[in-house]
C-alpha cells in the first residue's frame, strides 16, 4: 500500500473479524494495541538477530542486561531505539505455532523493554488475547498484521505518516463511540495553526538552547511533535524537550510508544491521570505550552484536590478561582499559566470552545480566572476560528495566545482576530469536519497578528475593555394592603402557611387527622384575617395592628406575620414607604436590579443618565458592588443589516401564495 490512508482503512477493515465477538464500540481495544505493536515489531526488525544473541551471551551473567540491550537495538542509521525484544519471536514466526500462539505472544510481549511493557500494560492487552483466543481470533488477527499489504515498518511508514494513521483510527473509534470532538487529538491544519501562533514573536535563532514544551491533555502527542518540527525546521540546534500528561489509558499508551519510536523521552509522557488532579510534573516550568484540553467535561473527580488548592491560594495552580463543576478548561488554563517560567518568556497557545469566554457573571469563579488572566496581563490575543473544523462536532471555537513578557505595543492589550471566514471546503468531509484552513489562511491568520492594525478582522482592545462593575440597584418598598379572596388565596405561596395542614407521620390514620386539623387551622387564620376592615391601606404599620390583631389569638411568630402581610401587599406607587427599625427606606427585592457598567465609564454619570432619571428615589447598595470581566467575541465583529422593507416582505409572501395556490389547483385537475 502506498498511502498511509490504504494502510489505515486496511486496519480499519481488520474489524470485519471482531463482529459477533465484539461490539463495534470496543472494535479499539483490539484494533489499537496490535497496530503499536505491529509497529514496534517493524521497527525492531533492522536489529533483532543482534538483541536476542546478546541476550542470549549476557542473560546469564549481568542482572541488569536493560543498558546492553539498549546499546544494540538500533535503526538502520545505527540509531539507538531506546527500546528492544529479547524474545526470538515476531508476528511471522508466532504465525509457525498456532497451537501455542497465546502463550508465544504473552512470552513475545514479556520480552519487551520495561517502557514498551508500561504501553501495552496500559492497552491491557494480555485481556483481549485470552478474550481473542477464546473466539477463536488470535490466530487471524496476528495472520492479517502480517500480511505485506500492512507493512509499517520505517522505510515504508515514517514517524509523521505513523502517527496520522493512530489519529485516523481514534477519530473512527470516536465515532462509533459517539466521543466528543478533541478528546483525544486535534486536526493537523488546527495544530499547525497554533503552533505557528505560539511561536509568531519569539526569535528561535539562538545556538545551542534547551526548549521545554509541554501539553496537559496531550492525547497522541500530535501538538508536542508539531511544535519540535516547527522549531528545529527553523533551528536544528535547539534542543527540544518534550512533556506531556494524558489521562486515558490507551491514548497514553500510544502517545508513550508513538514518542518512544520517534526517539524522544518516553518518560516525560505522564499518565494515566488527570492533570488536574494529579499533576505529575508539578515541579516543572516551561518556555511553550500549547494544548486542547476537553470541552464541557465534568471535573467532580478532581473537585477534592481542586479545591484544596484553592485554599492554598496562589501557592497552588487554582488561586484565582474555580469555574462551575461542568466545564474545566479554565482550570487548565489555569494550570498552564502556574508553568510558566518564574524570570524567563513563556508562552501559551490553548483552544477553547466559546464557554470560558463569558459564562459566568461578575463573582463568579469563571469571571473571577478572566479577571486574574486579564488584570495580569497574559492574554496577548484571541483567534476566532471556523465552524466545522473538528471531526466529531462543528461548535466554535477559539484560540487564546498567552504570555508573561508582552511585547511593548501589546502591553495592557487584548487583540482579537476574526478568522471565522478563513477555511476552505473539504472535497470530502470526515465526520463533522467539513471545513480546513489551508496554508493560505494560515497565512492571512498571520498576517493579521504580526500587522497588529485594527480593521473588520482585527480589533485591538484595552485590558480594561472587557471589564464591567455590576451594581446593584435598590428601589424602596411600596404597598398597599387589603384582604380579599384573591390575596388571601396568595398565603399557599407561603411554605409555613402551606405546612399547616401537612404531616410527616407515617401511620395514615394520624397523617390523615394532622392534616384535616391543619386545613382547619388554615380556614379559622383566613377567616380571622376577613375581620380587617375591608377598605384598601397603604401604611404597613396601620396594616400591620390590624393583622396583629385578629390573629393574636393563633400564638404566630412575628416573621409569620410579617410574611403573612406581604402576601397580602401589592406594589403601589402612591403607598407610603417601608421604613425599617433605624427609619431607613426598605428595599423591594422585585424591584431589585442590576446595570453592568463598563470600567471606563463613569458610574456616578452613568447612574445619574440611565437610573436616577427614571427612578430618584432609588439607590445604589455599594457593598453588592462587584467587578467582572467578560470577552463577548461576536460583539466587537458584529456588523449592521439593515431589515428588508415591508414591501419586500409582502411581495414573497404573495408569490408564495400564489405558488400555493397553483400547486392546490394542479392537485385538483
Amino acid at each position: 500500500m502506498s498511502t498511509f490512508q490504504e494502510k489505515s482503512s486496511f486496519i480499519w477493515n481488520l474489524a470485519d473479524l471482531l463482529r459477533g465477538s465484539y461490539k463495534r464500540n470496543e472494535y479499539q481495544r483490539v484494533i489499537l494495541p496490535f497496530t503499536v505493536l505491529k509497529r514496534f515489531d517493524s521497527v525492531l526488525e533492522y536489529s533483532k538477530k543482534d538483541v536476542v544473541d546478546m541476550y542470549e551471551k549476557y542473560k546469564n551473567i549481568t542482572s541488569n542486561i536493560d543498558p546492553i540491550l539498549k546499546n544494540v537495538a538500533v535503526d538502520e542509521e545505527d540509531n539507538k531505539l531506546g527500546f528492544y525484544n529479547f524474545s526470538i519471536y515476531n508476528f511471522d514466526s508466532l504465525l509457525k505455532d498456532p497451537d501455542n500462539i497465546e502463550d508465544n505472544i504473552i512470552f513475545y510481549l514479556d520480552c519487551f523493554s520495561d517502557n514498551v511493557k508500561d504501553i501495552f500494560e496500559n492497552f491491557d492487552i494480555k485481556t483481549e488475547i485470552n478474550n481473542l483466543s477464546k473466539a477463536n481470533l488470535l490466530y487471524l488477527i496476528v495472520k492479517k498484521f502480517s500480511e505485506t499489504n500492512i507493512d509499517l515498518s520505517p522505510k515504508t511508514v515514517s514517524n509523521h505518516e505513523m502517527g496520522t494513521i493512530f489519529e485516523e483510527l481514534i477519530r473512527k473509534f470516536s465515532e462509533q463511540s459517539n466521543e466528543e470532538a478533541g478528546e483525544h487529538f486535534t486536526p493537523r491544519d488546527v495544530v499547525k495553526l497554533m503552533t505557528e501562533l505560539m511561536f509568531i514573536e519569539d526569535d528561535i535563532n539562538e545556538k545551542e538552547s534547551i526548549k521545554l514544551i509541554y501539553d496537559p491533555a496531550c492525547g497522541t502527542g500530535g501538538m508536542l511533535t508539531s511544535c519540535k518540527e516547527f522549531i528545529n525546521n527553523l533551528n536544528e540546534d535547539v534542543d527540544v524537550v518534550l512533556y506531556g500528561q494524558e489521562i486515558n489509558p490507551e491514548i497514553y499508551a500510544i502517545c508513550k510508544a508513538d514518542m518512544l519510536m520517534k526517539g524522544e523521552n518516553a518518560n516525560n509522557i505522564k499518565g494515566p491521570s488527570s492533570t488536574l488532579s494529579d499533576d505529575q510534573l508539578s515541579s516543572m516550568k516551561f518556555d511553550y505550552m500549547i494544548s486542547n484540553p476537553p470541552y464541557g467535561r465534568n471535573w467532580e473527580l478532581d473537585e477534592d484536590v481542586v479545591k484544596k488548592e484553592l485554599k492554598c491560594g496562589f501557592e497552588g495552580r487554582f488561586g484565582a478561582g474555580i469555574p462551575r463543576k461542568s466545564d474545566g478548561q479554565l482550570l487548565f488554563i489555569e494550570h498552564m499559566i502556574s508553568k510558566m517560567k518564574d524570570n524567563e518568556k513563556s508562552r501559551i497557545a490553548v483552544i477553547t470552545n466559546s464557554s470560558p469566554l463569558f459564562i459566568g457573571d461578575a463573582g463568579s469563579g469563571e469571571s473571577e480566572i478572566r479577571k486574574w488572566i486579564i488584570e495580569n496581563d497574559y492574554l496577548e490575543a484571541i483567534i476566532g476560528l471556523p465552524n466545522q473544523l473538528f471531526f466529531n462536532t462543528g461548535i466554535k471555537t477559539y484560540i487564546w495566545i498567552l504570555t508573561n513578557q508582552k511585547e511593548s505595543k501589546r502591553k495592557r492589550k487584548i487583540q482579537l482576530i476574526d478568522a471565522t471566514e478563513e477555511y476552505e471546503p473539504m472535497k470530502k468531509n470526515l465526520g463533522n469536519k467539513r471545513h480546513q484552513i489551508s496554508e493560505n489562511n494560515i497565512h492571512n491568520i498571520l498576517k493579521y497578528y504580526k500587522l497588529y492594525e485594527e480593521g473588520d478582522k482585527v480589533k485591538i482592545l484595552d485590558n480594561n475593555d472587557f471589564g464591567y462593575t455590576k451594581i446593584t440597584i435598590e428601589r424602596p418598598k411600596q404597598l398597599n394592603y387589603c384582604v380579599n379572596k384573591r390575596r388571601i388565596n396568595n398565603l399557599y405561596s407561603y411554605s409555613q402557611f402551606k405546612k399547616l395542614s401537612e404531616s410527616n407521620s407515617k401511620d395514615i390514620k394520624i397523617k390523615q387527622k394532622e392534616e384535616q386539623k391543619g386545613k382547619e387551622k388554615q380556614e379559622k387564620v383566613k377567616q380571622a384575617l376577613f375581620k380587617i376592615p375591608s377598605k384598601l391601606y397603604k401604611n404597613w404599620d396601620e396594616f400591620e395592628i390590624e393583622v396583629k390583631k385578629v390573629l393574636e389569638p393563633f400564638n404566630f411568630k412575628p416573621s409569620f406575620i410579617k410574611n403573612v402581610i406581604e402576601k397580602l401587599s401589592e406594589h403601589d406607587d402612591t403607598a407610603d414607604y417601608v421604613i425599617d427599625k433605624k427609619g431607613n427606606k426598605k428595599a423591594d427585592s422585585n424591584l431589585r436590579d442590576y446595570e453592568k457598567i463598563p470600567l471606563k465609564e463613569d458610574v456616578d454619570e452613568y447612574l445619574k443618565e440611565e437610573v436616577f432619571n427614571y427612578y430618584p428615589d432609588a439607590w445604589i447598595d455599594n457593598k453588592k458592588n462587584k467587578i467582572g470581566y467578560e470577552i463577548n467575541f461576536t460583539k466587537y465583529f458584529y456588523v449592521y443589516e439593515k431589515p428588508r422593507s415591508l414591501d419586500e416582505i409582502n411581495k414573497d409572501i404573495k408569490d408564495v401564495t400564489s405558488e400555493i395556490s397553483r400547486l392546490l389547483d394542479l392537485n385538483h385537475l
